[in-house]
C-alpha cells in the first residue's frame, strides 16, 4: 500500500523513522491500556497516561492512521465534551495463539482486545512431537492465509516445562527437549508453560496488578506467581513448577524423574492409586467422573487435602495476595471443602491466619490457556520494534 492510509487530517502525514521514536512512547502506552481495559474512553485513557485531551486526541489520530486503533462515540454522560471509547482497529494486528494439551491441540487468533476467534481443533493422533506440531502448524498457517502481515506473532502453550524457548519436558505428552521450528516463518514465535500463561491471564484480566498465585489441576498439578502483571519463571524460563515440589507422598516416583511430587497428589492418577485402582490413561477424565462418585469420596478429600496444604505452604513462601485456582482445582476444592480449609489453615504460618490471602476460582474458564498465550503473543506485539515494523510493513 503505497499512498495516503499513512495521513489523517486530525495529525497531517505519518512520518517513520528513529527521529519518531520519542513520540511511539505514548502511542505504545495507549495501545497497552486498550488492551488491558478494551472500551476505556478517551478522556479517561488521558487521565491514566498523564496526558492532555490534546495528546490524547493527536496519538489517538495518528494510531487510527496506522490501523492500529479504532474511536467508537462513546455515549452521552452528562455534562462535558463528549469523547470516544478506544478500541481494535477491524485491520490491525493479529496473533495466533496454541493450546497443546494431553490429548488434543487448539487453535484460535486473538486481536488487541483479546477476543478469540477462528477456533480450530483437533486430536492428537500420535502424541509424537513432529506429528502433534505438523497438525498444529497446518492450522496456524491457515490462519496465516487468511491474515497475511497482520499476523504478527504465533505463541504455543503446552503442558511442558520450558527452557530458552524449548519445551524441555512433559510428563503428559512424552516429549523430552523439542525444538519448534517457525509455525509462520518470518513471524515471532513465544512458548509458554499452559499453566504460566493461564495465570499471567487470570492475573492481568482478572486481577491487574495484583500479587497472583496461581494454581491448577489438569494432569498434575501447575502455575505461576505473577506479581505487578509478570509472571516470576526464574533465570532460564523454567520456573513455577509447582506441581514437582515434595509436598507429595515421600518416595513415590514421579514421571519427571523426582520422587515425591505435589503433581501425582492431587489429581486422577492420586485418586486411582488411593482406590487401588491401575493408573488411569485419561487421569484428567477420570478425575472428573471421581468427583461425583460416592465410592470415590474418600480419595477425593485426601486430594483436597494436598491441595490445601500445598497452597498454604505457597503463600508463606510467595506472600500473595490472592490465590486463584483454575482448571479442576476448584471442583476439588469444592468437593471436599472442610478438608481443604483445614489444611490450608493448619499450613499457613500463625501470623497469616489473621489476614490470609483471598482464595478464589479462576474467572477465565477453559480458554485461560489460549488468552495466556495472547498475552504473550502480544507482549512481542507491542514494542517500539514491532509496531515499526508493521509500519514498515503496512504503509511502504
Amino acid at each position: 500500500m503505497a499512498q495516503a492510509r499513512g495521513s489523517d487530517a486530525d495529525s497531517g502525514p505519518i512520518k517513520v523513522g528513529r527521529a519518531e521514536a520519542a513520540r511511539w512512547s505514548g502511542a505504545l502506552d495507549l495501545l497497552r491500556l486498550v488492551r488491558a481495559r478494551p472500551g476505556v474512553t478517551r478522556a479517561e485513557a488521558a487521565r491514566v497516561l498523564g496526558v492532555g485531551s490534546g495528546t490524547a486526541t493527536e496519538i489517538c489520530s495518528r494510531l487510527r492512521a496506522l490501523d492500529l486503533l479504532s474511536e467508537h462515540p462513546a455515549p452521552p454522560s452528562g455534562r462535558g465534551r463528549p469523547t470516544t471509547t478506544l478500541h481494535a482497529h477491524p485491520d490491525g494486528p493479529l496473533v495466533a495463539v496454541v493450546d497443546i494439551r494431553q490429548a488434543e491441540w487448539r487453535v484460535a487468533v486473538a486481536d488487541l482486545e483479546g477476543a478469540l476467534s477462528e477456533p480450530a481443533t483437533g486430536r492428537h493422533g500420535s502424541k509424537r512431537p513432529e506429528q502433534v506440531l505438523a497438525a498444529v502448524g497446518e492450522a496456524v498457517a491457515a490462519i496465516g492465509e487468511r491474515h497475511g502481515t497482520r499476523v504478527r506473532a504465533v505463541a504455543v502453550s503446552a503442558a511442558a516445562t520450558v527452557r530458552r524457548e524449548r519445551f524441555v519436558q512433559s510428563s503428559v505428552l512424552g516429549w523430552r527437549d523439542v525444538e519448534v521450528a517457525p509455525l509462520l516463518p518470518g513471524v515471532p514465535q513465544v512458548l509458554g508453560n499452559d499453566a504460566t500463561l493461564a495465570g499471567l491471564a487470570e492475573a492481568r484480566l482478572a486481577h491487574p496488578g495484583r500479587s497472583v498465585l496461581y494454581l491448577t489441576i489438569e494432569v498434575g498439578i501447575g502455575g505461576v506467581y505473577v506479581d505487578g502483571d509478570r509472571a516470576v519463571t526464574g533465570a532460564t524460563g523454567a520456573g513455577g513448577e509447582f506441581g514437582h515440589v515434595p509436598f507429595g507422598e515421600p518416595g513415590l516416583a514421579c514421571p519427571c524423574g523426582a520422587t515425591g511430587c505435589w503433581d501425582v497428589a492431587v489429581d486422577g492418577r492420586a485418586v486411582a492409586r488411593r482406590l487401588g485402582e491401575p493408573e488411569p490413561d485419561d487421569p484428567r477424565a477420570y478425575l472428573i467422573e471421581a468427583l461425583v462418585d460416592p465410592r470415590a469420596r474418600a480419595a477425593v478429600a485426601a486430594c483436597s487435602t494436598s491441595l490445601g496444604r500445598g497452597a498454604a505452604g505457597l503463600a508463606n513462601v510467595l506472600d500473595p495476595e490472592v490465590v486463584c485456582f483454575g482448571g479442576l482445582a476448584p471442583e476439588v476444592r469444592r468437593a471436599a471443602p472442610d478438608a481443604f480449609a483445614a489444611a490450608f489453615e493448619a499450613g499457613l504460618m500463625g501470623f497469616r491466619r489473621d489476614d490470609p490471602p483471598e482464595l478464589i476460582a479462576s474467572a477465565l474458564g477453559p480458554d485461560a490457556f489460549l488468552l495466556g498465550a495472547a498475552e504473550a503473543a502480544f507482549d512481542a506485539v507491542l514494542t517500539e520494534q514491532s509496531i515499526g515494523d508493521w509500519t514498515a510493513a503496512r504503509f511502504a
